[in-house]
């Protein structure tokens, strides 16, 4: 039998903040109003190298750097290529541009119908209501018009897009994003779901977000009790390692799965923080043991000053060849790219047809042995009906 690890919900509080008495470290307003969010501050907790120094000295003028109490206290600081670090911390890379990098990859800003609102798919719909977030990863796809410092700015138009929806009536599924719309207050944010709820052709809402990872004091039990009352109302978190899934956002999650919401993870592949077949296998793991489907693993944007962060395609497919076969199916996400530019999601899978001919296809499984699918057999015409 192999010897299985067991797998540990570790609390990382207060860490670099042991003068934090409890009630102030488990309210998120804290948390927000006590971001990193300056070189200053940074150097108080850790040693930056070059790099990282002079990124965040030029991090103002792209996307700005916030990292909340909790998220930060999972940085390794002996460890300077922490896979936390890596995702928060900017550094001077993020100034250089790859030829084929863009301000905005996903083609968004040319499938808006009115601004704010992302009609790409013919029946559904990205609905961006916010340009902050509580923390933000240096990969973001949104850099051009998250944080507010880029020239750049997210104007959504409340109500033309409200009477969009309205009118499309193709329209069944709508995607609440930004930013991150959980940063609203509970009578905000249902404001917004009450009023799609109330469309009769949407069929459902998601909400994509990053909160319960980075400020997993949001999940208040108000907030999943108002949450409740829209179902079928879907979550999508985004969590990349397995260090990120503490016992807190344990717990934030377990609030969210016992208010009967679903959730699927989106997580994006990054060299040196979760390009790893041992590193996503722990990943998945943990994210099912939190009640959360793994959903997706993004290959990385070809967001401007992301080449660092960027691994190669063959490198997605060789984590999906490692865990297919090797673990459960629920525990394997769709790896996919965004079409650069708007061609949308695009599914890339292992080659595991060996030959398609009219005799049949010939297929290998995880374990690289071969086995033969037949066509069906033409009936005789006696038979046919």
């Amino acid at each position: 039998m192999p010897n299985i690890e067991p797998t540990t919900f570790p609390s990382y509080a207060p860490g670099f903040w042991p003068d934090t008495d409890s009630d102030h470290w488990q309210d998120y307003r804290w948390q927000l109003k006590n971001r990193v969010t300056s070189l200053k501050a940074l150097e108080q907790h850790i040693d930056l190298s070059e790099e990282e120094r002079a990124g965040v000295l030029l991090s103002g003028n792209k996307l700005a750097m916030a990292i909340t109490p909790h998220f930060f206290n999972l940085i390794d600081k002996e460890d300077p290529n922490c896979p936390i670090r890596r995702q928060m911390i900017p550094r001077i890379e993020e100034t250089l541009t790859d030829p084929a990098e863009m301000s905005d990859p996903c083609g968004e800003d040319s499938h808006m119908p009115v601004p704010g609102l992302v009609h790409r798919y013919p029946d559904r719909v990205l609905f961006l209501v916010t340009d902050r977030c509580a923390a933000y990863c240096r990969y973001c796809t949104r850099s051009r018009v998250v944080s507010g410092v880029s020239d750049q700015k997210l104007e959504t138009q409340w109500e033309a897009a409200f009477e969009y929806l309205e009118k499309n009536e193709g329209i069944r599924d709508v995607l609440i994003s930004g930013g991150d719309a959980l940063l609203f207050s509970d009578n905000r944010l249902e404001r917004i779901i009450s009023r799609l709820h109330a469309i009769p052709h949407i069929q459902f809402i998601r909400i994509g977000t990053r909160i319960p990872v980075f400020l997993p004091q949001r999940i208040t039990d108000d907030l999943c009790k108002m949450l409740k009352k829209y179902h079928p109302l879907f979550i999508s978190i985004h969590v990349n390692h397995p260090r990120e899934l503490t016992s807190e956002v344990r717990d934030a999650l377990g609030r969210l799965a016992d208010a009967g919401i679903p959730m699927g993870n989106q997580s994006v592949l990054l060299q040196g923080v979760n390009d790893s077949v041992e590193i996503q296998k722990e990943l998945v793991h943990k994210l099912l043991m939190c009640r959360v489907r793994p959903y997706y693993l993004y290959q990385c944007d070809l967001i401007e000053g992301s080449a660092h962060l960027r691994t190669s395609i063959s490198k997605g497919i060789e984590v999906i060849e490692g865990l297919r076969g090797h673990t459960t199916g629920y525990a394997i996400p769709q790896y996919v790219i965004d079409g650069p530019g708007g061609g949308g999601k695009i599914p890339i899978n292992p080659d595991y047809v060996v030959k398609n001919d009219e005799a049949g296809v010939t297929l290998r499984n995880y374990e690289g042995k071969q086995f033969h699918y037949p066509n069906p057999s033409q009936l005789p015409a006696s038979l046919k009906g």
